[in-house]
């Protein structure tokens, strides 16, 4: 639909606007509240239960929006406010959550199980880095070949990989064997 068709209709721009952001934001707005009555929040934040055509007016006065907070209340929370300055605020609240967040890693450390001493302490040592920044830890035997007949080989050297990081790490998952890997889970015992 042009512009001037929607005007010819009586729906300015705007309100075509506010409601294809409302859609894509799950907040009904306007017109698109089926509630008969509302408790209704001004701007003042003064509140009451109103028909929805006196709610929707108490709007229009102000040059706002009636946005559908709360839907699930009994009768649903409505409040007169610009929807666009809304929803801003409310992107701006997710943006700083999600800023907030720390995504946990998993780092995988391999061995195999003849593993020499020095590249055992060598991988022992980053994998304490990790749990010290805060990401959990996957150590795996890999066994390759005749290499199966050395388990209990792999899991002395999961055993020892486990009592060198017990000051900084706890077992997820105990030693056990997946396919041809014998495989151990630690996290961090304090975040960063």
């Amino acid at each position: 639909m042009s512009p001037s068709a929607l005007v010819k209709v009586g729906v300015s721009i705007n309100q075509t606007r506010v409601r294809a952001i409302a859609k894509a934001n799950k907040f009904r707005v306007n017109e698109e509240i089926r509630a008969p009555r509302v408790r209704v929040v001004d701007p003042e934040g003064q509140h009451g239960i109103y028909d929805l055509k006196t709610a929707l007016e108490m709007a229009r006065q102000r040059g706002l929006d009636l946005v559908e907070i709360a839907p699930n209340a009994n009768p649903p929370v409505c409040k007169i406010i610009d929807y666009g300055k809304f929803r801003y605020e409310q992107q701006k609240k997710e943006k700083e959550a999600r800023r907030k967040q720390h995504a946990q890693q998993i780092k995988e450390i391999r061995f195999r199980p003849h593993t020499d001493t020095h590249d055992f302490e060598f991988k022992t040592r980053h994998a304490r880095h990790f749990l010290e920044d805060g990401h959990k830890v996957k150590a795996w035997v890999q066994f390759r070949g005749r290499d199966i007949l050395y388990q209990d080989a792999g899991l002395d050297l999961l055993r020892r990989f486990i009592e060198a990081l017990q000051d900084v790490a706890k077992i997820d998952q105990p030693p056990k064997m997946e396919g041809r890997r014998m495989t151990v889970i630690l996290s961090p015992t304090r975040k960063k």
